[in-house]
C-alpha cells in the first residue's frame, strides 16, 4: 500500500477541477448515469491486472470519455490526459489488497490505486458521486457551490483568526522592545500563526479543487495572509530554546513539524504549544522570561536582504543589545553600508515608538 502526500493529491485533483477537460466529461456522465471505473496512467502493474476491451490509444475528450463510459468496463487513459489507452477493460486486482468500500466498482477502483500506485477516478451511477483514489487516500470531488460554501466560511473564519494574530502579534513586539517577553506571550503567538497557517492550508486545498471557479476565493486568500511570508520560522529562530541564530534549518523544521503534529484540542493549550516549541514543561512555565534574537523586527525593515538580517543577528547578542546599537555599531558589519545601518537604526527606532504607542495609547 503506498501512502501518498497532499502535494501528489493536489496535482491529480488540478487536474479534475472545474473547467478542464477530464472534470466536463466526468459531468456528463454523471448526468448520464452511467457511472464509469477510469485509471489516469498506465503501467505495467495496470497492463498484468486488465483483461478484455480494446485498444483506442485516440485523443481524449471529454465526449468519447462519456461515450465509452456507457459500456461495461474500465477506461485507462495516458498520466498526461493526452489520450485514451483502452476502454471496456476489465481489472483484476488482487483480491487480497484491503478496501473499505462495499460496492463492486469502488472496490476494484480502491485496490487498483492500492496495488498499482495509479490514481484511479470511481463514478457513482446510483449515487451520482466523484470519487478520486490514490493509494491509501479517498476524495470525494463535491459540487462546486457545495465546496465555494464552504471556502467562504472558512475565509470567514481565516479573518477573525488573522485579526486575533495582528493582536497578539503586536503585543509581543512591543514587550520584545521593553524586554519583557514571557513563554505564554510567545506561546500565543505561535498558536494563532499555526492556527491561521492550517486554515491557509485547508482554503488552498479548496482553490485547488475549485479549478478555473476558485479564482475569486484565491484573491481573497492572498490579500488577507499578505505579509505573513515565513513568520513561524522567525517566531522559531527567534524563540526556540538551544537554538543559536547560526543553526540550520533542520531543527526549525523539527519544531514546525512538532507544532504540525499537534491535535485541534492540544493546539488550545498553550503550556502544550510551549512545549512544542522546545521549552521544558513546568508549573512556572508560561511565565519564565525570554528574549528574542530578533529576526521578527528586523524582517519587518523594508529591502534588508535575509543574509544581512543573519549577519546583524550574529554580531549581537539578542533584540536589546541590537536595540541599543548606533548607527557606527550596525556599519561593523560586512555588508552593512551607511545606507543599511541608516535603515536599521531608523526602521528599529519607529518601530519602538510605534508598538509602546499602540500599546498604551
Amino acid at each position: 500500500m503506498e501512502t501518498v502526500d497532499a502535494d501528489a493529491v493536489n496535482a491529480v485533483l488540478t487536474l479534475l477541477a472545474p473547467g478542464t477537460e477530464l472534470r466536463d466529461g466526468l459531468e456528463r456522465i454523471v448526468r448520464g448515469r452511467t457511472g464509469a471505473l477510469i485509471v489516469l496512467g498506465s503501467n505495467r502493474t495496470i497492463d498484468s491486472i486488465s483483461s478484455g476491451g480494446f485498444e483506442l490509444n485516440v485523443d481524449f475528450s471529454s465526449t468519447r470519455l462519456r461515450e465509452l463510459a456507457k459500456m461495461d468496463g474500465g477506461i485507462v487513459v495516458s498520466a498526461d490526459l493526452s489520450r485514451i489507452v483502452r476502454a471496456a477493460t476489465q481489472f483484476t486486482p488482487d483480491p487480497s489488497v484491503i478496501t473499505r468500500e462495499s460496492g463492486t466498482r469502488h472496490r476494484t477502483a480502491e485496490r487498483v490505486a492500492r496495488q498499482t500506485g495509479q490514481p484511479v477516478v470511481s463514478v457513482s451511477a446510483s449515487m451520482s458521486i466523484i470519487a478520486l483514489y490514490m493509494g491509501d487516500q479517498r476524495v470525494v470531488l463535491d459540487e462546486v457551490s457545495t465546496i465555494q460554501s464552504r471556502a467562504n466560511q472558512a475565509l470567514q473564519t481565516l479573518e477573525r483568526y488573522k485579526a486575533r494574530l495582528d493582536e497578539v502579534a503586536g503585543t509581543l513586539s512591543a514587550l520584545e522592545i521593553e524586554d519583557l517577553v514571557t513563554v505564554r506571550d510567545v506561546a500565543a503567538v505561535a498558536q494563532r500563526l499555526e492556527m491561521v497557517h492550517r486554515i491557509h492550508e485547508e482554503i488552498g486545498h479548496y482553490v485547488v479543487t475549485l479549478g478555473s471557479e476558485g479564482r475569486l476565493v484565491d484573491l481573497q486568500l492572498s490579500e488577507l495572509t499578505a505579509g505573513l511570508g515565513n513568520d513561524r520560522e522567525l517566531l522559531v529562530r527567534d524563540y526556540a530554546p538551544y537554538h543559536t541564530p547560526d543553526e540550520g534549518t533542520e531543527a526549525i523544521d523539527e519544531v514546525l513539524g512538532r507544532m504540525a503534529r499537534l491535535t485541534s484540542a492540544d493546539l488550545l493549550d498553550l503550556l502544550t504549544v510551549a512545549q512544542a516549541m522546545g521549552f521544558a514543561s513546568g508549573a512556572d512555565t508560561l511565565e519564565q522570561r525570554v528574549s528574542p534574537w530578533g529576526y521578527r523586527l528586523l524582517s519587518q525593515i523594508p529591502r534588508l536582504p535575509a543574509n544581512i538580517v543573519d549577519r546583524v543577528v550574529l554580531h549581537f547578542d539578542g533584540l536589546q543589545a541590537l536595540l541599543a546599537a548606533s548607527t557606527e555599531d550596525l556599519h561593523e558589519i560586512e555588508g552593512v553600508g551607511d545606507a543599511r545601518a541608516a535603515a536599521i537604526r531608523e526602521g528599529l527606532s519607529r518601530m519602538a515608538e510605534t508598538s509602546i504607542l499602540d500599546r498604551y495609547v
